[in-house]
């Protein structure tokens, strides 16, 4: 993919004004809650080694050395938890079905994401950039707010959750990359009260099952190209 450059946000000194959630209450108090959840390892430069069992068998910190740098970004991936407020006033998040066309995963129902690339100066800029790549979602429009716990998937890498705020949805063009993303949906957060492991990919019956009534039949948020 071609490198994009995208805006990096310091959790930390984040300024969340009313203008920057133009007016949310909802959107503000969930930005002013995850500020300083970020985890201390989730940006630490280190490259980790796992034998067969997938366990962390020693870190070794990455100064000036290049060569260690381009691995440690191949082993790492993020993916967007991108969240905006709802009709009602519930929180909504931003969901793919991935394309048949793809060798890993054809037809899951995904967040928004991948492995970072050279470029990226961080989880958050992955998250962004896949989401610019694979949405159309222009990431001036999203306010990232915390990375969660990383994990590791079944592919060993281990991806970073990054959560991130649209308040201004009606700005939010959907152009989908037809390669990668066949259907762009979203549900409420509150279905994923119920998910106890966390994983970038869910399964459509998993989905369902934990799918109110209500939501299976409000068709109005549904986005297909």
């Amino acid at each position: 993919m071609a490198c994009i450059t995208v805006p990096s946000t310091c959790l930390e000194n984040a300024e969340f004004t009313k203008d920057v959630f133009c007016g949310s209450q909802t959107l503000r108090k969930i930005a002013e809650q995850l500020r300083f959840l970020t985890p201390d390892r989730v940006n630490t430069m280190e490259v980790e080694h796992f034998d067969d069992n997938h366990e962390i068998m020693e870190s070794v910190a990455v100064e000036n050395d290049e060569f260690c740098l381009v691995n440690w970004r191949k082993k790492r991936a993020a993916v967007l938890i991108c969240l905006f407020e709802g009709s009602e006033g519930e929180l909504r998040v931003i969901l793919t079905k991935r394309s048949m066309k793809l060798s890993s995963h054809p037809g899951d129902v995904a967040l928004p994401g991948g492995k970072m690339e050279e470029g990226d100066v961080d989880f958050s800029a992955t998250a962004l950039r896949e989401a610019m790549e694979e949405i159309g979602l222009d990431p001036h429009l999203v306010q990232v707010v915390a990375n969660l716990e990383p994990f590791i998937s079944q592919h060993q890498l281990k991806v970073v959750p990054v959560i991130g705020l649209l308040a201004r949805v009606e700005d939010f063009k959907p152009v989908l990359n037809t390669d990668e993303v066949d259907t762009l949906f979203d549900v409420p957060l509150e279905m994923f009260l119920k998910v106890f492991r966390p994983s970038p990919y869910l399964n459509l019956s998993f989905l369902k099952s934990c799918m109110h009534e209500k939501y299976l039949t409000n068709t109005k948020h549904i986005i297909t190209i």
